[in-house]
Formats: structure tokens, sequence, C-alpha cells
């Protein structure tokens, strides 16, 4: 009997040592694995498909073509091969050729470039290249013959990043929900402005030099508008005025899903973006600060049936969207952008998670707010669910666990789910929040109780559901509408400059002018406006539920009573933060009510109030006139139970002052800290100088005032 063979060379023996092998299924994208990368996608009805590789990024020819042939690189629906030494930042995409059949779903085309939906990075922003990526809803749609024209040249690549970040040991602050503060911000928006005084302005880099700022206004998170590749060139318009060319400047058109958007990116895009991404991430944990990401599932820049095809139309039309089932050829719009992710088809659904499971893992993020949430609600023939597969996917997934997820919980289908969207692990974006509270401090008849909700957490919303507080993101303002300073600045709409002749964007804000439309030096109609912004920031951080503050509304951001500003990137958008100087009164408000909420954890208790917790009352002390219409004075005693000090909070949305009989506590006399009709610094005193009241029980609140008294412990 010969010696026995080593296991080193019986390996050498048996084993493949070609540059290209057949590589792996999963994970899905392309991966290191050794001396090599690792390429995978799906594509069910795909009969071919090429990986590509290209040298720079608006090569028309690819340096090297591999052949994806079955059955070595498939396995089952996906595609895959390992290729030996690929180089960090090798560019590659993806040819895929199958049948092309409108009618039937099919809309394959090997003579379009497709991007990996994994990929980390990709080289430019697609209008960059010509109409690569272009929209004309007015084209005629390519009927049964596929476009022949070979547009590799015009399209962006996608990156291969290889690095291993240095993560610093700064974990995720978790914040409990209780203590939670978001500031709703756009990247490119937040610095890009002349007067933000940043070395790198408009980026991830120039966010991170206002994280002192962030930090000092005292806000935990930041929720940050889309920051997934998309394409701006979906507006076909120009600026009325100026003639300039509108971008989809907010950025929900997704182009992929897990690459950083790259003109955010101060060094380049060559996977730079991905880096410098982390940086801010790493940076804001640093800080106590968490990244909430506004992520957009429910659609793709990729449009109705005239669109271009560049990602998931071309890898897989009928698995990844949902189809007219007679006709096709033709898309299901719930989201008004012409097309409608197939969330709750299977391979979608592990899809979604994929993508979440990246954003948490790989780059750390804390939380996601999901645009037109409903959309994922539905199932494969758009009918709403209560609990469909993908959302309970999400709330169950054990890697997204200890992440917040928020829902937009509507869509343009119709669906208005605020209240009633999917399990308690969901929280939601309280649109009911805005609008009773805007009503309320307008003046509008029949908002007193709908007010007291609002205050006390939303429970005639969220309780039958058995969701609790945190169920419910209060906001008056967020990015899609008026500022805050426009609320209290325009009675109606002023669109013009998106070239939609003012027909765009929500007709009832629920706002006023106070007298002039628009900027005044009227100290009398200023001062009222001071006035109900300062009412409106004692409501938002009072009240029970996890508050958003709009980032600028600080500062009395004004976007010149554009309510739909998505396609002004421009300084109607930007922070101009010579205004923090200008409203620094406003500042300090919305600085010291946040620093007010963080010292009486009452007001963020999580639960609902009890009987025993609050006690209502209108101006004489008694019971509040719950069914008088023209009600619009409302005060409340929270106990303070143990050692937290009982608050008084007062209420007038009247056109003139209203005198509080003020309740009577075993504990030290009341003591004045917000009064919103007092000037600077009285309006909101610093800790351990509230001020005594006179021993009459009595209160006058002056007309459209806010007062909130306290009881030391």
């Amino acid at each position: 009997m010969g010696e026995k063979e080593s296991y080193r060379d019986y390996l050498q023996g048996v084993s493949e040592i070609a540059d290209v092998r057949p590589g792996s299924p999963l994970p899905l994208g392309v991966r290191q694995r050794g001396d090599g990368a690792n390429f995978a996608l799906f594509s069910r009805h795909a009969t071919r498909v090429w990986l590509l590789f290209f040298e720079r990024p608006g090569d028309a020819e690819p340096s090297r073509v591999i052949p994806l042939t079955p059955p070595r690189h498939r396995t089952g629906d996906v595609w895959h091969a390992w290729v030996r030494d690929v180089p960090p930042g090798q560019l590659y995409a993806y040819r895929v050729d199958g049948p092309y059949d409108p009618e039937a779903g099919h809309r394959f085309n090997p003579h379009r470039l497709l991007l990996d939906p994994f990929a980390a990075a990709i080289t430019c922003r697609p209008w960059e290249y010509g109409c690569a990526l272009g929209y004309d809803p007015d084209a005629p749609e390519l009927d049964l013959i596929p476009a022949q024209w070979d547009n590799a040249g015009d399209m962006p690549k996608c990156v291969f990043t290889q690095e291993h970040f240095r993560w610093h040991e700064f974990l995720s602050p978790r914040t409990p929900w209780s203590d939670t503060v978001i500031y709703e911000v756009h990247v490119r928006g937040f610095t890009i402005h002349r007067s933000s005084d940043v070395a790198y302005p408009g980026t991830y880099r120039g966010l991170i030099e206002k994280l002192p700022y962030l930090r000092d206004l005292g806000v935990t998170a930041v929720e940050l508008m889309p920051v997934q590749e998309y394409n701006e060139s979906t507006v076909l318009r120009f600026h009325p005025q100026t003639g300039e060319p509108l971008r989809n400047y907010w950025g929900y058109d997704p182009v992929t899903f897990v690459a950083p958007e790259g003109t955010y990116c101060s060094r380049g895009v060559e996977g730079h973006q991905k880096l410098e991404f982390k940086e801010m991430v790493d940076a804001c944990h640093a800080a106590g600060i968490e990244v909430i990401i506004d992520l957009v599932l429910n659609h793709t820049a990729e449009g109705n049936e005239r669109g271009p095809t560049f990602c998931l139309r071309g890898l897989d039309n009928r698995i990844y969207y949902m189809l007219d089932e007679h006709r096709p050829r033709y898309y299901k719009d719930f989201t008004g952008t012409g097309n409608t992710i197939n969330a709750n088809h299977p391979v979608v659904r592990q899809f979604i998670l994929d993508v979440l499971r990246y954003w948490v893992m790989e780059m750390h993020v804390d939380g996601f707010r999901f645009d037109l949430a409903s959309v994922l609600g539905r199932d494969q023939y758009g009918n709403l669910s209560p609990n469909t597969p993908v959302l309970e996917a999400i709330a169950e997934d054990p890697i997204l666990r200890d992440v917040k997820i928020i829902a937009e919980a509507w869509d343009a289908g119709g669906a208005y789910l605020v209240g009633s969207f999917s399990e308690r692990r969901w929280a939601e974006w309280n649109g009911r929040f805005r609008d009773d509270v805007r009503r309320f401090w307008r003046g509008d008849d029949g908002m007193l109780g709908l007010f007291a909700s609002r205050l006390a957490g939303s429970a005639d919303l969220y309780e039958r559901s058995g969701k609790g507080p945190d169920s419910s993101i209060n906001f008056v303002t967020c990015h899609d509408g008026f500022t805050l300073n426009d609320l209290v600045s325009y009675a109606r709409k002023h669109n013009e400059a998106n070239g939609e002749f003012n027909r765009d964007g929500m007709d009832e804000n629920y706002s006023a002018n106070y007298g002039i439309e628009g900027p005044t030096d009227d100290p009398t109609i200023e001062a009222l406006r001071r006035r109900q912004i300062k009412n409106f920031l004692v409501t938002l951080f009072v009240s029970r539920g996890v508050p958003m503050l709009l980032g600028g509304d600080e500062f009395r951001r004004t976007q010149q009573g554009n309510n739909n500003a998505y396609c002004q990137d421009n300084e109607i958008s930007w922070f101009d933060w010579r205004f923090l100087t200008r409203h620094a009164e406003i500042h300090r408000f919305t600085r010291g009510m946040i620093a007010f909420r963080r010292a009486h954890p009452v007001l963020s208790t999580m639960t609902f109030y009890t009987d025993a917790d609050i006690l209502w009352f209108g101006p004489d002390g008694n019971v509040p006139d719950w069914e008088n219409r023209r009600a619009k004075e409302l005060g409340c005693l929270v106990f303070g139970h143990g050692t937290e000090s009982d608050l008084c909070l007062l209420f007038n949305a009247r056109s003139e002052p209203v005198t509080f009989i003020l309740p009577s506590v075993s504990r030290d006399p009341w003591r004045r800290v917000v009064d919103t009709a007092l000037p600077m610094p009285e309006d909101l005193v610093e800790p351990g100088k509230e001020v005594p009241l006179d021993p009459t029980g009595k209160y006058i609140v002056t007309a459209s005032s806010s007062v909130i008294l306290v009881a030391a412990s």
C-alpha cells in the first residue's frame, strides 16, 4: 500500500484554479471573497446574463466581458460568478437578455446597461451622462421592439468597494423613544448656502461640521431626507423667472438602494461616498446623535411604461413591479411616480429586508422612515391588508430589532392609515397632529377636544390598536409643506417657481398670514407671528409622543411661501444661516423648550395619561366645555408624582385675553416658566429663575399665547 496523499496535494488536485469560477448565489450584490470577488444577481426570467468590467466611467466598451452561463453560473433564479483579483474601485455593470414582451410584462433588453440593485456606489449622477436615465412622459412608448441603440457610454457604472472601515468605539446611542427629539434635514440643503461657514458645504462632511450646533440645540436624532442614489433629471421644467432647469432636489426617486448619494460626497464618486457616509454616521454616534434615513422602497426612477430601463425593469419587470393584471404592459401607480414596487412578492420582500439589513449592518444607521409606507401594506394586487408579510417581516427581523422604524402611513392611492398602521413596533408620522394643532392655533371652531387629544399622545388614534404614544411622531411641519415661518406668514401657497402654474402642492395648509401675505415690517404682525411660532413649539415639546422638528424652523427658515419645494435646489430650499442671528429669539426659545422637555420626563412618558395623571380645566377652573365648538381656551394640570414637579399648561387661541383660575396644589405656589406673549428672555426663563406668581390664583393669558407654570417638587 502506497503512502497516503497529503490533504494539501489532494486539495490542489481537485480544486478549480480558473480566474472565473461559479461562485455563490448568496449574498446578492458583490462581496470580497478570498483573493477575489463574488457577484450575484437575481433574475427569474432572464435567458442570458453578462458581467461587464469597465476602466473609466464614460467608457462605452467594456474592458472585460464575463458570460454567466447556466448551469455553471446559475442556481435557481440567481446568476453568479467569482472573479479573481478584482481591485477596489473596479467599475462593473450587467447586460441581461430575455423576452421583450410588454403585454406579458417582460421588458428585457440586452442593449441596456443595467445597474446592480445592491451596488455599494455608482460612478456619477445619471444626468451627467446625457439622457441615459432620462424620462419623457410625452414620448411614444416603444411598442414590441426593444430599443437597439447601446447606452453603455452614457450610463453610470457600479463601483466595487473593498474597504474595511475603521469604526471608532462609538456604539449607536440607542436613544429610547421617550428621550428622542428628531431633526429632519436635507444633507445638501443643510450646509450648501454660502452662509453655512463650513469647509465642505452640501456634503456629509458638512453635516459633520454642524454636529456641535445640533448637540447644543438638544436634538437626539437626525432624520436625513433620501440619501440613496436618485435621479435628479425627472423634472423636465425650467424656473419660470430665471430659466434655470429645475431638478429633483428632495431625492424621492431612487436609482439604486444601498449606494449613498454621490453628490453629497466631498471627495469623489469612486467609492468615496460610501466611506464619507460612514464617517458621518461615526461622527454622529460620537456626538450621541442617531442617524435615521428616509428610505424610498415604494417605487423607482424607472417610471411608467415610457420611462428608462436601467435596473429592476431590465432585471425582471414582472417580479419587481405591480403590473396591471389585464394589461401587464402598464404599471399600477400608488405612488404618483408611474410605478409601484411589488413589495409583497416573496422575492421582493427578501430584497427589501436585505436592503434594510445592509444599511444597519454595513452603514450602522439607527432607523428608517419609510416613504409612502402604505404601499408596503398592499398585496400583489394593490389591495390594502392590515399586516402584510413584508411589514411583519420588517417588524420581526432579528437584525432590525434595535432600530427605529417609522411609517409615512399614507400613499398616493388614497390609503390613510394613521393610527392603524401595522403592529406596535411601527411608529408613524402623525399627520393628524400636524393638522389639528395648526387648526387650533389658527382659531378654527370645534378643535378643543382634538387639540387635547394631540397633547395627550393621540390615544384616540393609537390606543384601540394596542399602541402607545411612542407610535406617534408628532410634527407641525416637515419637508412636505410650509416651513414654520411660512405657516404663520402665508394664507395660501406660492409655488409659481415650480413651473406648474401653482397647481402642485396642498391647497389646504391650515395657515394664516395675520394681515399681510409674506414678509412684513409691521411690528404688530411680526409680534403675533413670533408668538404663534412659539405656541407651535410649546405644543410640540409638551405633547406626549415623539417630537420631530423640521430643520431650520428653529431660526425661521423660509421657502418664500412654496409648500412643495421638491424641485428647488436653490435659496428657496437652502438653509440661510444668517437667519440664526436675525431670529436668535426663536432659536433660543426652541433650544429652551427642548431642554424643558428633557428636564420634565412626565411630558415624554410613553404611556397614555390616566385621570390620576392629568386634570383638564377651562378658564373657570371647571371641566372644559368640550361640546362648545367655539371654545378655544384650555388648561391642564399634569401631576409630577414622586420627585417630579407638577406642571400647569395654559393655551389660549382666542384673539382676546382670557383669565384662568389656576388649580391649587399642595406644594409651593406656581412659578412661571413660559409665557409666549412676553418678550425675550421673559418668554422662557432659565432653570432656577422661574417667576413666582402673585397669590390671587389667577393668570391672564394673552390672546394667541401659551403659558407653562411649574410647582416646585
